[in-house]
């Protein structure tokens, strides 16, 4: 499903971002959409947030979508 990919993506996004601030001190989405507290970085770290709730369903999916399609 193309909403599944595109949470995950964005789950790796923010975890990338995480790992960034934790290891350098560095948050790359604050300094590329114009600090932490810009309209654009809080709709970034928004949809971050949704998709990481989105992910939590793939968790407890019964049926696996590469099985379907074998």
């Amino acid at each position: 499903m193309i909403m599944d990919k595109i949470a995950l993506l964005l789950a790796i996004i923010g975890g990338l971002n995480w790992g960034s601030i934790g290891i350098f001190g560095f948050d790359v989405v604050a300094y590329l959409f114009g600090g932490a507290n810009s309209s654009l970085s809080r709709v970034v770290y928004t949809l971050v947030g949704l998709s990481a709730i989105w992910c939590i369903s793939l968790l407890f999916r019964e049926t696996d979508p590469v099985e379907e399609r074998s």
